[in-house]
This record gives structure tokens, sequence and C-alpha cells, in this order.
């Protein structure tokens, strides 16, 4: 599949099931049963009724770039079930606070709603890297960010490793936005923006809300 600009509909149609945030156990737990990969696409793509528990057996490999710092980083993280210690410090150190150089310990589960972003649409053919716009933040950046008028909460749950700004390139940020929602992992704000490289969106591991800013 080329890469181009996929709008809602479009991606609906290469769809056939629905990978949701979280480990197998906790869906097993909340009686959630697997979809199977004979299914039909369902009515909507992001119905959270609908997991494919095989896809979260897979080794988790996720391939990110930060552009602020010309990093790029693709790495196997989570593999049998255990999280790679030295692959977990490498992707910490990419979300690290680039503006102070402060690295910080993620929340995995944060992580975890970066590769199902990007393993759930490479399904499909799109091979887009995860691009960061922001990762963990210090409270001296986020202070600076709000006096400057750009979006930035007091409370932010950036500044606790909790949360990640990112987009897919060539993918609209309603989609990715709406994709990420539908894992009900957190909270997800969508951020549309005029521009080559058009708008992000907000993703944590809070309550489950959604906001557009």
């Amino acid at each position: 599949m080329a890469m181009h600009n996929f709008d809602r509909r479009s991606f609906i149609k290469a769809v056939s099931t629905l990978a949701i945030i979280g480990s197998v156990e906790t869906f097993l737990n909340r009686g959630v049963l697997a979809a199977g990969s004979d299914l039909l696409p369902p009515p909507d793509l992001f119905d959270p009724g609908l997991v494919d528990l095989t896809f979260w057996l897979q080794p988790r490999t996720l391939e990110m770039v930060r552009p602020q710092s010309g990093e790029r980083l693709n790495i196997t993280y989570w593999k049998d079930g255990h999280l790679n210690p030295i692959a977990y410090e490498q992707i910490c150190g990419l979300l690290r606070d680039v503006q102070a150089n402060q690295v910080f310990r993620m929340d995995t589960q944060i992580i975890d709603t970066l590769w199902a972003a990007q393993a759930f649409v490479r399904r499909y053919g799109f091979s887009a890297p995860v691009e960061i716009t922001s990762g963990y933040r210090s409270p001296k950046t986020n202070a600076r960010l709000i006096e400057a008028g750009l979006p930035a909460a007091r409370n932010s749950l950036h500044l606790k490793g909790q949360a990640v700004d990112f987009r897919l390139p060539g993918l609209h940020p309603k989609v990715l936005g709406e994709l990420v929602e539908g894992f009900r992992a957190g909270g997800v704000g969508f951020y549309f923006r005029v521009g080559a490289k058009g708008g992000w969106i907000h993703a944590d591991t809070g309550p489950e809300r959604k906001w557009r800013g």
C-alpha cells in the first residue's frame, strides 16, 4: 500500500480486526473475547468491543524519530512476555525532555500506546515511523511552554512520564486520534494544524477523556 493521507473512510476499508491497548491478562479478566482473523470489518474501526489477542503476543518493535534532536530508534523492547530493560532505557532517552536534556522513566503503558498505533496500521502496509513532538517535560520546560502560550497544562501528565505528543506522517491526526481513543488507555487530545506536517495527537495514561486543542 503506497503511503498517502488516509481519511477515515478509506482506512476503515483496509481493516479487518481491531487491536485494543492493554495486556492479554487484563482483557481476559474483563471477559473480552478474542476476535478471529476471519471476522468481517467491524462497522466502526474504533469499536472497543473487539480485540485480537495474538496482536499482543508478537514482539513489540517500535520505530520512532525525534525531529528536535535528529534521533531515530528502531528497537524491540518487549518479547516473550518480558520487557528489555536496555531497550526501555533507550526509548526513555529518545522521549526525554530535549530542551533540558533530562531523561525520565516513562510509563510503559504509554510506550505500548505508541507501539500499538504503529503496529496496528503496519498490518495494512502503512510503514511510517512514529514522530515524537513531545515526551517527558521537566517542570521548567513545561512552565516555559505555558508562558509562551503553547498547549501545556500546569498539571500535565508529561511531567510524570505518562504522556506523549506524536504523529504518524501521512496519517490524518483525526484518524490516529480516534484509533488511540479506541484503545481506551487514557486521555486523547486532538491538535489539528495547517501545514506540511499537519497536526498531532496527545496520548496519556490518565483517566479516559478527549479534547481538541
